[in-house]
């Protein structure tokens, strides 16, 4: 039982921050119905120029995090103006292939750079887990659960209440009502890809603290698409809900079947998680379901 408490745990603190990453997608997806399949990449860009400040300009880290926001905007900045902006009216499958292509951009060029900087990003986080009642909690994990969860609270907060965010659910709903009445659609996009930016710094910063170190995110995108789909594409509570869920299906395949059938067993337990969903709710747990009336 203690074990099964420990791995239960332990997928609890790592769906916290399955979940702030997944925001990244949700944010831009509730506001553009642009399906991202570049996250992993976007994520690895913004850890790979977060550990530039550190271990090249030798920054501290709020500086070196402040300046990779910075490359952040202007990088979508660039997307939005020389991408998004020509394919305003064009076929979802347009914008799915140019998210593929940006992605594999983003790949080749970080390549370039990323095996003359150190992966490893430290905090000022105590080692030593706490002990709770016989259950040892990794400290580093917990701190990185809290953080991405007052990040999440935030988002969820402008997203709600602030004059910005009724906009942006004002283009969600109906880009075309949205221009009507004067809203820059433009610039409000503009803003979430910002926004997704700074989301992605926080969020590589804290998977290469917790992971150790390293550019390898491609397996982000693997882990995310699965929660970002059960919990419903433009859902933030269900992107919370489900990103705990899988967190603790990975952490107890993990467990207790990688001994045994030799490891990837975690993966492979969201993806057939997701599968069951599918089968119950095809628009996910919290998703909206679209009905097109031809």
């Amino acid at each position: 039982m203690l074990f099964f408490l420990s791995l239960s745990i332990e997928g609890a603190l790592a769906g916290a921050l399955y979940a702030l990453i997944a925001l990244a997608f949700v944010v831009v997806y509730k506001a553009s119905r642009v399906i991202n399949f570049a996250l992993g990449e976007w994520q690895m860009l913004a850890t790979l120029l977060v550990a530039t400040g550190l271990h090249v300009l030798w920054l501290d880290l709020a500086a070196a995090m402040a300046i990779a926001c910075a490359g952040m905007f202007v990088c979508a900045f660039l997307f939005n103006s020389l991408v998004l902006r020509h394919l305003v009216g064009q076929p979802l499958t347009s914008l799915l292939m140019v998210t593929l292509g940006v992605g594999a951009l983003i790949r080749g060029v970080a390549q370039l750079f990323s095996g003359s900087v150190s992966g490893g990003i430290l905090l000022p986080i105590p080692s030593e887990p706490l002990v709770l009642s016989h259950l040892h909690i990794p400290a580093e994990k917990l701190v990185a659960a809290l953080i991405a969860a007052s990040t999440i609270a935030l988002v969820a907060w402008f997203h709600q209440r602030s004059r910005t965010g009724v906009a942006l659910r004002a283009i969600a709903d109906d880009q075309q009502a949205a221009m009507a009445v004067g809203i820059n659609v433009s610039n409000h996009l503009l803003i979430v890809w910002c926004i997704a930016g700074a989301i992605c710094v926080l969020g590589g910063t804290l998977w290469t603290f917790v992971t150790g170190g390293g550019f390898a995110m491609g397996l982000v995108g693997l882990k995310i698409f699965p929660i970002v789909i059960i919990g419903g594409l433009d859902s933030i509570p269900g992107t919370i809900v489900a990103a705990i869920l899988i967190g603790v299906v990975e952490s107890l395949a993990t467990g207790y079947l990688d001994p045994h059938l030799g490891g990837g067993c975690g993966l492979l337990a969201s993806y057939v998680a997701l599968v069951a969903t599918l089968f119950v709710r095809p628009f996910g747990l919290f998703g909206r379901e679209q009905v097109e009336r031809v």
